[in-house]
């Protein structure tokens, strides 16, 4: 079969079924058209030969929720083989073949045997087949076809998504979108209306509004109030059919809540508040609390609080608390029963989000008078000042002068007398007095500012009949400056100069102290004390810095004929009076290189007094002294008693004798004790007789056995000869050293067990060297001339 007579087949098929749905036409009508639809129209005869045909047939259409007793017709499949005669058989398989769908095996009709839900299942694919009912053998190929199931408006709307919330700010305008809703409809919506869905407001529709088409809902009103309601409920219906009578319908509920805006301003809900607090409260003592009220709600109720008044903003201070919103008033100073007894305060509460849209809706603040009354209590006395006192008084001030005068009050009503008294442990010395009364300060004692240039006292006053009521004020008295110092050089100056100084060459600068602290500053002159005027060594030029300089007036300095000068300088301060001290300046004449470097000096003074202080340099002249009268002392007493001893034997003159005790070392040894004495022990003249020498005394025989031996006479001759040679030659030279610093040479001595060490061991007159009999001589050489004079015994070696 064509395909346009198969598309026009499929369009006579649903029309038909629109048509019985409608009522307008019976199930037979439908199925006998239906059959004629499944055969082409005969063509006109052209010619007798017979022409091939297969299926007749594409899809089958069926009503759903058909509800008659007999099996619906759905349509008829044919071949264009079939001659009518039976002998073919028609078979469906598929989606329902058996069971939905049954077939007559020799007409091919197909009818429906139970209702069928669009809804579940909009369409069945079957396959047809014919063939021959004696072979069993197909006819045609085998065919798919599909029967569809014909919608009919069965389904009502429904929200699948309510109930619904939406919220929406008040005094919105009208027209304002709130929210939107949406049902769905389980018919077919290419299928004539039974999809199509309106929306409209069973309940609210005063307020509120819904678009029929989309189903948005939208405000009605322009004055919604969140403070008079706060939500509103609708029902909201969908119905199919575009709304057309018969059309199914399906409602849901929607809750609109109305959002606050701040379109309301703080209350207070009372006029005037009173509270009471004592004058001697704290600073920071809360008062009391207020509170406005707001009727919007969240952080549109939230306010702060201010002072309107001038006088209560001074005096008080308000704060917002975060979590009640209560406006905290709290003392800002101290507050006065005796100045003011009561004050009344303006606050204001004030919206802090304020939404600029409804400014003109009223003002956003609220006030309110809180009174605040003063109670009066005992209070101590008032200084005044009451921060402290300065004074100022001459260092010069006689005892009893007025330093000053300090005030106190009693605040209180009764004006109690006040008495003073200063604090003793900040004036221990008791330098100043105060009349208790009056309060007058005085001087108890001689100031020197030198020495405390600042006193810081306490000065307490109690009431006279409440010792418990007492306030103190520190007392600062400044210390004035008079004169009464004189200017002092800064240090005990000293300076060094060369020898090969020229002149006007800048030695020292000197500067000067001065214990005074005159209000206008310092000013020293320097001059040259009078008795150094008239020098010719050195100038001095004031540098009027306070500060001088010293140079040379000359060239020239010669230090062995004056190794210091002493330049006596005279300093006057500016006054008044005009004080003035001398001072010295040592100066030290020093040897110097070609560079000018210093390279000595009268090294002994000049180290000694830059070291030592004049106090220590006096004690130490001082101990010297002592030394050099002991001395003296000593020595006059020993030639006291050499005097007694020359008149027992005017020649002893052992008191300072000198004496070598080294042994020596033999002939090489010539540096152990002079020997010229000993040789020039022959070139004496002629030995005198002994008449004319002094008596003496005979030789001891320990001389005599060492002289001359155990066996032979002693020859003391030469011996005496040349004792006598030496005093008649110290008694005729004045130039020799005097009797007691007469040199002796003394023997080692018969004593010592070692015998002599000495090299010179025999007498030879052969030659001046030879002096080997001098090494027996003992210590009692000295009673050989005459003299008795104990040597100190001598140890062996010595």
């Amino acid at each position: 079969m064509a395909p346009h007579w198969r598309a026009g087949a499929q369009v006579l098929a649903v029309t038909l079924g629109i048509m019985q749905c409608c009522g307008w036409l019976s199930a037979q009508t439908i199925r006998t058209s239906v059959g004629m639809m499944g055969r082409r129209p005969e063509p006109w005869p052209m010619s007798h030969e017979r022409v091939k045909r297969g299926w007749v047939w594409n899809q089958f259409f069926v009503v759903e929720e058909y509800t008659g007793t007999e099996p619906l017709y759905v349509g008829k499949i044919h071949s264009d083989s079939d001659e009518g005669d039976g002998s073919i058989k028609y078979t469906i398989s598929g989606e329902g073949a058996g069971t939905v769908f049954i077939i007559d095996e020799v007409t091919g009709d197909i009818h429906a045997t139970e209702r069928l839900d669009r809804e579940e299942k909009t369409f069945y694919t079957l396959r047809a087949q014919a063939r021959d009912r004696l072979t069993d053998a197909p006819l045609e190929p085998e065919s798919e076809f599909v029967i569809k199931v014909q919608d009919i408006n069965d389904s009502e709307p429904k929200f699948l998504e309510g109930p619904y919330i939406g919220s929406v700010a008040e005094l919105s305008p009208i027209g304002t979108s709130v929210m939107k809703v949406m049902a769905s409809d389980a018919d077919d919506p290419t299928y004539g209306s039974s999809a199509r869905i309106v929306y409209s407001v069973l309940e609210g529709e005063r307020v509120f509004t819904v678009d029929r088409q989309t189903g948005v809902i939208r405000t009605a009103v322009a004055d919604l109030d969140r403070e008079t309601q706060d939500r509103y409920e609708l029902v909201v219906k969908a119905t199919d059919m575009a709304g057309q009578m018969g059309g199914l319908s399906g409602s849901t509920t929607v809750t609109i809540v109305i959002t606050d805006v701040n379109d309301n301003p703080p209350r207070f809900p009372q006029k005037m508040y009173q509270f009471s607090v004592s004058e001697d409260a704290a600073v920071g003592t809360s008062i009391g609390r207020v509170i406005a009220t707001d009727a919007d709600m969240g952080e549109n109720t939230d306010m702060s609080y201010l002072i309107k008044d001038e006088e209560g903003g001074e005096l008080f201070r308000v704060s917002t608390d975060g979590d009640t919103q209560e406006a905290i008033i709290t003392i800002k100073k101290p507050l006065d029963f005796e100045n003011k007894r009561s004050h009344n305060v303006v606050v204001e509460a004030v919206n802090k989000h304020v939404d600029p849209r409804f400014v003109d809706l009223g003002s956003f603040r609220d006030q309110t008078i809180v009174r605040v009354s003063v109670s009066d209590v005992d209070e101590p006395p008032i200084f005044i000042p009451s921060i402290g006192t300065i004074m100022e008084v001459q260092e010069d001030a006689r005892l009893g002068a007025l330093v000053g005068i300090v005030t106190a009050r009693d605040p209180d009503m009764d004006n109690v007398p006040i008495r003073f008294s200063i604090d003793q442990s900040t004036d221990q010395e008791q330098i100043f007095n105060i009349d208790p009364v009056t309060g007058a300060i005085t001087l108890g004692k001689i100031l020197d500012r030198e020495t405390a240039g600042w006193h810081n006292i306490t000065v307490t006053a109690v009431e006279a009949d409440n010792q418990s009521m007492a306030s103190q004020t520190a007392v600062s008295i400044r210390i004035l400056d008079v004169n009464d110092n004189p200017p002092e050089l800064a240090t005990p100056y000293e300076a060094s100069i060369c020898e090969d100084a020229k002149p006007g060459q800048l030695i020292h600068t000197i500067s000067v102290v001065d214990r005074d602290e005159p209000q206008s500053g310092h000013r020293f002159y320097f001059t040259l004390a009078p008795e150094a005027s008239n020098n010719r060594h050195f100038t001095l030029w004031d540098i009027k810095d306070n500060t001088a300089g010293i140079r040379t007036q000359r060239s020239g300095f010669n230090r062995q004929e004056q190794n210091v000068y002493l330049l006596p300088i005279l300093v006057v301060d500016s006054g008044p009076p005009a004080l003035s001290s001398t001072g010295t300046l040592t100066i030290h004449v020093c040897g110097c290189d070609t560079d000018g470097a210093i390279q000595s000096c009268n090294a002994t003074a000049y180290v000694m007094s830059a070291a030592l202080s004049p106090g220590a340099l006096i004690a130490l002249l001082v101990c010297i002294l002592i030394l050099i009268v002991l001395v003296l002392l000593i020595l006059t007493l020993k030639r006291h008693r050499k005097g007694q001893r020359m008149s027992e034997d005017e020649e002893d003159m052992r008191d300072n004798v000198i004496k070598y005790n080294d042994e020596g070392g033999g002939e090489q040894d010539t540096q152990a004790y002079d020997m010229s004495a000993l040789r020039s022990l022959y070139d004496f003249p002629e030995v005198k007789n002994s008449d004319s020498g002094p008596e003496l005394h005979p030789v001891p025989q320990w001389i005599q056995n060492r002289v001359v031996g155990d066996g032979g006479p002693a020859d003391f001759t030469v011996f005496k000869g040349y004792i006598r040679k030496k005093v008649e030659q110290a008694d005729a030279d004045l130039s020799v050293p005097p009797y007691d610093s007469f040199q002796t040479y003394a023997f080692e001595g018969s004593s010592s067990p070692a015998l002599s060490l000495s090299s010179i061991r025999t007498l030879s007159t052969t030659s001046e060297q030879d002096f080997s009999y001098l090494s027996d001589w003992g210590p009692r050489f000295r009673q050989l001339a005459g003299y008795y004079a104990p040597a100190q015994p001598e140890e062996e070696g010595s």
